[in-house]
């Protein structure tokens, strides 16, 4: 069997469903299923609801990927060359690693994706800002080419809730030759040496740690610099220019913080 059937990794963008790029609508309409990660397993896909805004989704399969949201890094091999082998696609049990049941929930949607695959049809796995970014796809990616090493994929890039949060908040991310940094905030040891190194720096999931990120602007006289953006595109985006405002009722998980020297 000659498998032509394709998987599209779309990047749906923060959350504001008119930051959809043409692309991205045009595959999502010509996909017969759609699949959706999503964080609580009794929760709501924020991507799928997002995408719903625009285009209707009532004759597609849709099939929700529950992801427990924790701390943890890809288990890859690097980077991949993805072939195009006329190679038939089929299912087959992945291992597991015990007691892992990340490992048991990526396992299960890769192995869905290859039977929707197999049997004819276009996946589209949705995720919210770039897939290229701190996106929950590659967590699968490496699972996937294990599978099938001649998979077809393809990347459709999406905008990030960087570029959007700095458009909503009006600050240039760098200009000639700026360096800039984007970090994960509640993952990082030594935030100072990093302020003092860079011209921009973006500063993501604050909302754990908002606090002490404000202490050590203060104490490095970079608090007037610092801008917060929360759910930047959503109808709940807030966006504070002096971060001394913020109240922790005003953050959650799309929170950043960008300080601009």
């Amino acid at each position: 069997m000659i498998m032509q059937n394709k998987l599209y990794v779309i990047g749906v963008g923060p959350g504001d469903p008119e930051l959809l790029t043409l692309k991205a609508a045009r595959i999502i309409r010509e996909s017969q299923v759609i699949c959706v990660p999503k964080g609580r397993e009794e929760g709501n896909s924020l991507a799928l609801s997002i995408v719903q805004k625009i285009i209707n989704l009532n004759d597609k399969e849709i099939i929700e990927a529950y992801f427990p949201m924790r701390k943890t890094k890809r288990q890859g091999h690097g980077l991949r060359v993805m072939g195009h082998k006329e190679t038939p696609l089929a299912p087959c049990p992945l291992p597991l690693t015990p007691d892992n049941d990340l490992d048991v929930k990526w396992n299960q949607t890769a192995e869905t994706i290859l039977t929707k695959l197999t049997e004819g049809q276009n996946v589209a796995f949705l995720t919210l800002g770039d897939p290229s970014f701190y996106s929950t796809f590659y967590y699968l990616y490496d699972k996937l080419l294990d599978l099938h090493p001649d998979l077809s994929i393809e990347i459709i890039p999406g905008v990030s809730s960087i570029n959007a949060s700095a458009a909503r908040a009006k600050i240039s991310l760098g200009l000639g030759d700026d360096g800039i940094a984007i970090l994960p905030a509640n993952y990082m040891n030594n935030l100072k040496a990093t302020l003092e190194a860079f011209d921009t720096v973006v500063l993501m999931k604050v909302h754990k740690v908002f606090d002490q990120i404000v202490a050590l602007l203060q104490e490095m006289n970079l608090i007037d610099k610092a801008s917060c953006i929360s759910q930047a595109g959503m109808e709940t985006e807030k966006i504070f220019k002096d971060i001394r405002n913020v109240k922790q009722e005003d953050l959650s998980y799309f929170s950043m913080v960008i300080v601009r020297k």
